[in-house]
């Protein structure tokens, strides 16, 4: 025993031990939920309480590394979605938190709880390890662990419940309501799709490639002749009385139905030969190339009818280069669409290629961002610190991609890599840390946290799922979505998933995640003021 307390002393030990034990706790799932990193903050608490410490070097080092990823995730959407209809959900994430804020500004003030234990619980309860980050820099004080490890487990929990409940205790049928409500996705330039039958002479016989509809942002991804169905290829040739499927933008079917024959009222099924499917772009080597370039119709024989973009669907153009993320709808029969999916998907075998000097610059220039003192009129200085710094820069990089000799668009499994390395290295030394007086916290106080926690979890869960729905007329399916992002709650996407299959509830996710990212952090470092 005496040998292991003394290996237990060296410091990279320590630190390992914990991440093992950590991540072993993490793993453990009962009825599909799991603890995750926060498996490494409880491990970590425990040692913390008899003595042990982790360098706060190492927390740091592994705060900055954390920020920095987040910060390249959200960046290539979080001002994209700002100029878009995504915006709506900008909106929901914002206040979602406000609620949270208020709501722990009240709790705290009602049971007499110290601000760090507050934040600590807003940041628990909204599942957030950013908010976490932001409010140990804010308020110097280790208890914020504390409070978010009391906050954590039910944080998780409630949102995933919620999103189980709702639509059975309100016995909603989640495929006709979202048929029926408002769709944050679409917007004037979102592509639709018509049936034209073809009775112009001048398009008989002319195959699509000699037609180039393509040209005129209209893609034509089925002919039914003699009632048989068929793939639109770029050599199909087009006769007379053939019906065809066109998406594009209202505008521009009209002057197509016009040109081509006459808009018709079809009853639209695939037979067995012919599928549909969303397929998400994720490998490298897709990343920067256009329809044009990938040619599907010539090597695939597949159509691409849609691309969603950031939770927006958008206007197709052939040139237009692809980004990770965009989720694309692809005709083709069953095989060719597997080849594609194949050639969409991450390669599990890519090298995670970490460009050094790129993260060593932003760190560098996020640290230093991170002193500079800001003066809050009426409340005093604040400085963005090691978590905010970083952040602030990493996504305006991560929103351009480039700038000079640093250049982090590729990332993909890499920066999957930097995000969880940093993150468990920084709970280890916040869990050592925050359980130094964890023990004295919970006999004091441990039913009152465990009930404010309570509070904070479920008022914005319930007032931000009602917003969604009464306020924004969203449906009951974007509103769980938005929801789960708002509270950055990835276990309630993936329940959420299993009770409808369509890719909606992702995309509301999606697109309110980033927000709700960067808005806690913000809100941790605010709400010090008010407590």
């Amino acid at each position: 025993m005496k040998q292991i307390i003394e290996l237990l002393n060296e410091p990279l030990i320590l630190v390992f031990v914990i991440l093992f034990l950590g991540s072993w706790l993490g793993q453990i799932k009962i009825k599909g939920l799991s603890l995750g990193a926060a498996g490494v903050l409880l491990v970590a608490m425990v040692f913390g309480h008899f003595g042990y410490e982790v360098s706060p070097i190492i927390q740091n080092l592994g705060l900055s590394l954390f920020i920095v990823a987040i910060g390249l995730q959200a960046g290539p959407s979080f001002f994209r979605m700002m100029r878009s209809k995504g915006m709506i959900f900008g909106i929901i994430s914002l206040l979602i938190v406000t609620i949270s804020v208020v709501t722990t500004v009240i709790v705290a003030k009602a049971f007499h709880i110290s601000p760090a234990l507050s934040v600590g619980l807003m940041t628990g309860a909204l599942t957030s390890t950013p908010g976490l980050a932001a409010a140990l820099q804010a308020t110097g004080d280790p208890l914020a662990s504390v409070g978010y490890g009391i906050a954590y487990p039910f944080g998780v929990l409630a949102v995933v419940l919620f999103v189980q409940l709702l639509p059975r205790i309100t016995r909603i049928d989640l495929k006709k309501d979202l048929k029926a409500a408002k769709d944050p996705i679409k917007t004037d330039q979102s592509p639709e799709m018509i049936k034209v039958v073809v009775t112009n002479p001048q398009f008989h016989k002319k195959t699509l490639h000699e037609l180039a509809f393509s040209k005129k942002s209209i893609v034509i991804s089925r002919i039914i002749r003699n009632g048989q169905t068929m793939i639109a290829l770029s050599d199909s040739v087009i006769l007379l009385g053939d019906k065809l499927v066109a998406v594009g933008v209202q505008p521009n079917l009209n002057s197509f139905s016009r040109e081509v024959g006459e808009k018709i009222d079809l009853d639209l099924e695939n037979p067995d030969n012919i599928k549909l499917r969303k397929i998400t772009v994720e490998a490298d080597e897709m990343v920067g190339k256009s329809l044009k370039e990938l040619n599907l119709r010539q090597a695939y024989g597949a159509t691409v009818t849609r691309i969603v973009r950031n939770g927006i669907e958008i206007r197709q153009n052939p040139n237009m280069p692809l980004i990770r993320g965009d989720v694309l709808t692809v005709v083709s029969t069953e095989d060719r669409l597997k080849e594609i999916e194949k050639l969409f998907s991450k390669k599990k075998l890519t090298v995670t290629n970490v460009h050094i000097f790129s993260i060593s610059t932003i760190l560098l220039i996020g640290i230093l961002v991170g002193t500079i003192p800001i003066k809050l009129p009426g409340f005093g200085t604040i400085t963005l610190g090691v978590a905010g710094g970083p952040l602030f820069v990493a996504l305006i990089i991560g929103h351009f991609g480039r700038l000079g000799p640093i250049h982090v668009r590729y990332y993909g499994p890499a920066n999957q890599v930097i995000q969880e390395l940093g993150l468990v290295l920084f709970l280890a030394g916040a869990g050592t840390t925050a359980g130094q007086g964890l023990i004295d916290v919970i006999q004091t106080e441990g039913l009152k946290l465990v009930f404010a926690g309570t509070l904070i979890t479920i008022i914005p869960i319930v007032l931000g799922y009602l917003i969604s729905k009464k306020v924004f007329k969203l449906s009951v399916v974007h509103s769980l979505g938005a929801l789960s992002g708002g509270m950055t709650s990835t276990p309630a996407l993936g329940a959420l998933n299993q009770l409808i299959d369509s890719e909606d509830p992702a995309i509301a996710y999606a697109a309110a995640y980033p927000f709700a990212l960067i808005f806690v952090a913000v809100a941790s470092q605010l709400i010090v003021f008010f407590i």
